[in-house]
């Protein structure tokens, strides 16, 4: 690492489509936390007491994401990393992931067709959670909507903005969350209590978002809680922690998928399925999420 600028390149095996990230957070984007060209990626970050921004672009002539730290986020530039790269998905093996799949009636051709795509993860799994819960029975654009009045409400400015086409605010926090007034923001007051009492949870330390016991366990203990069901833990563990066999086997866009035909599947097939995608389920969504508008 470049020690004054914060400079770091983070290698990736190919193919690796930047494109497909691009499309990814386009649809998620959050004006003031993140921003978007085409090109790159920035936004602000907190992680501990550290807060910051990082940019990322693309350099495909050699295989790595250039990564851009403030200097107020330096300290916690190793951690950082950890993240960015479990946020691109830099460490999976393509060739891997595509002989795994390549017999496969449904998924052979569709990875054939795009060899390479990735599992784009969230930055912080806690924002992640609060997405999913406010995301449950709407569009991704409706849950966008209501995500960016709650970054409005309660996000704090960002010390160090880089311009004013960057970051500008920093994601609210478990305990901000967990005491604001929401009642107007636009959601189904279980939906805003289910969110308030993760946030109020994992404020107060009696929830932990990990994956230290691995991704059925996370599952098992978000379901556990109030407001939570299968989708959304699911959820929260393949984009949120990039959980590779995650699979939220109820989503719309997996059953109505164009890769099923125009009759879409049941849950139940689909479960019985994506037994013989283990232990790579989540890239299975991710392309059949590829074939259904709107992305997943």
């Amino acid at each position: 690492m470049n020690s004054t600028t914060g400079l770091l390149h983070l290698p990736f095996l190919p193919p690796w489509d930047w494109q497909q990230f691009q499309r990814h957070f386009a649809l998620r984007l959050l004006p003031g936390v993140e921003a978007l060209n085409a090109n790159g990626y920035w936004r602000s970050l907190r992680i501990g007491s550290v807060t910051g921004w990082f940019a990322v672009r693309p350099l495909p002539e050699m295989n790595a994401l250039e990564l851009r730290i403030s200097p107020s986020a330096m300290p916690a530039s190793a951690a950082l990393v950890t993240r960015v790269r479990r946020m691109f998905d830099l460490d999976a093996d393509p060739q891997a992931i595509t002989a795994h799949f390549s017999a496969d009636a449904v998924l052979g051709p569709l990875v054939a067709s795009a060899p390479g795509l990735r599992l784009p993860a969230a930055f912080d799994p806690f924002e992640q959670a609060v997405r999913a819960i406010i995301g449950q029975q709407v569009t991704v654009k409706a849950a966008v909507t209501i995500t960016n009045r709650l970054v409005a409400r309660l996000g704090e400015p960002l010390a160090d903005a880089p311009t004013e086409d960057g970051p500008q605010r920093l994601f609210p926090t478990p305990e901000q969350l967990a005491s604001a007034d929401l009642s107007a923001i636009g959601m189904p007051a279980k939906r805003v209590l289910a969110l308030q009492r993760l946030a109020a949870a994992v404020a107060d330390g009696s929830f932990s978002l990990h994956m230290e016991d691995g991704a059925d366990a996370l599952v098992e203990r978000l379901c556990a809680l109030p407001g939570i069901g299968p989708w959304t833990a699911e959820y929260i563990a393949l984009r949120g922690f990039g959980a590779v066999d995650a699979f939220p086997v109820a989503d719309l866009g997996l059953l109505k998928s164009p890769a099923w035909g125009p009759g879409g599947i049941s849950a139940r097939e689909l479960k019985a399925r994506a037994e013989a995608w283990r232990p790579w389920r989540a890239y299975a969504a991710v392309y059949l999420w590829e074939r259904y508008a709107g992305g997943g």
